[in-house]
């Protein structure tokens, strides 16, 4: 009857969003590793290209309880797609609790440059604001602030001996009580895990590569990362991430957390290698350097390891009004 059509007799039901796919990504952040910078990003992506980015206001609980892990999962699952959640949290099994695997991302960084990073950040922060590094764990003791840190390695202090210093793997490995155990079993796990659920795992040494590729792969949350990122304005503010009263430790002290670190290291050269397969599957070039004696090897070089922003996000405001202009 004509004089009561509706939309629907005319027209069909209205369209629906068409969603990218994947629709569903998970961002299990690891912490110092450039995290808080590939988060300023995503804000200012999140909005330029309109996906929903969820993310957590839980800085420090990675581990979590079975019934934990199933609100958390059944938080991310019912949140509107596309989404992209992100939080520094250990890998989480969605399928175990009959969920959807999401796509997972992350990004690795050499472990000795991850934990001197790490150390002295506790301590005294960075440049971002004058007073920020002596606040920047207001509860910690002088006597600790101050700990050399070589006595801390050579005197195997709780904070530079294991298991504190096993600290990537289980971001991969997931929320088995065993993946927080230094070892072959949680490593084995780890690598079976970046191959079944992480479309990506990039190192940061090779940031700009690794943005490239997410560009590629995941262009609807990614597209024009690159050319944010160069942007003058991004770049200037990472002098201010710049960790402060940063040293390097002796040439004994780096080999002993070498040996400490040897399963975290096992990890990040199959993720490095497997990176570069990658790389040069899309037609990138690795620039191979000859290698150099250790310990130089891992002393942190401002050219190849950006520091990255502080992970834990309570003042990210003086740096988001930038691209409001």
């Amino acid at each position: 009857f004509v004089g009561n059509s509706t939309y629907l007799d005319d027209h069909g039901p209205p369209p629906q969003k068409v969603l990218p796919f994947p629709s569903q990504v998970v961002y299990n952040r690891v912490g110092k590793c450039g995290s808080r910078t590939v988060v300023l990003l995503l804000r200012i992506l999140s909005e330029k290209h309109g996906f929903n980015l969820v993310t957590s206001d839980i800085h420090n609980k990675t581990r979590l309880t079975k019934n934990e892990q199933m609100e958390l999962i059944k938080n991310i699952s019912t949140a509107e797609q596309p989404y992209l959640f992100t939080r520094h949290v250990h890998f989480l099994n969605f399928s175990r609790f009959g969920g959807d695997q999401p796509v997972y991302i992350n990004i690795i960084r050499d472990p000795v440059n991850r934990f001197l990073s790490n150390y002295f950040f506790r301590r005294f922060g960075d440049w971002r604001g004058e007073q920020n590094h002596m606040i920047r764990t207001p509860s910690m003791r002088q006597e600790e602030r101050y700990l050399d840190i070589n006595v801390c390695i050579l005197e195997n202090y709780p904070e530079c001996s294991n298991p504190r210093l096993f600290y990537i793997i289980p971001y991969f490995c997931g929320q088995h009580p065993r993946c927080r155990e230094p070892g072959e079993w949680a490593l084995e796990r780890a690598k079976l895990n970046v191959n079944e659920n992480f479309l990506l795992v990039g190192i940061l040494e090779e940031l700009e590569d690794v943005l490239l590729l997410l560009e590629r792969f995941l262009p609807h949350y990614f597209k024009d990362v690159l050319s944010i990122y160069k942007n003058p304005e991004h770049r200037k503010l990472g002098n201010l991430t710049v960790t402060v009263k940063k040293t390097v430790p002796s040439p004994e002290a780096i080999q002993i957390l070498y040996q400490r670190m040897r399963y975290e290291y096992e990890f990040y050269y199959y993720v490095k290698e497997q990176f570069h397969l990658l790389k040069r599957k899309f037609g990138l070039k690795s620039h191979i350097r000859k290698p150099r004696p250790r310990p130089e090897f891992f002393i942190p070089s401002p050219l190849e390891t950006e520091e990255p922003m502080d992970d834990e996000e309570d003042d990210e405001k003086w740096l988001e009004d930038i691209y409001k202009r």
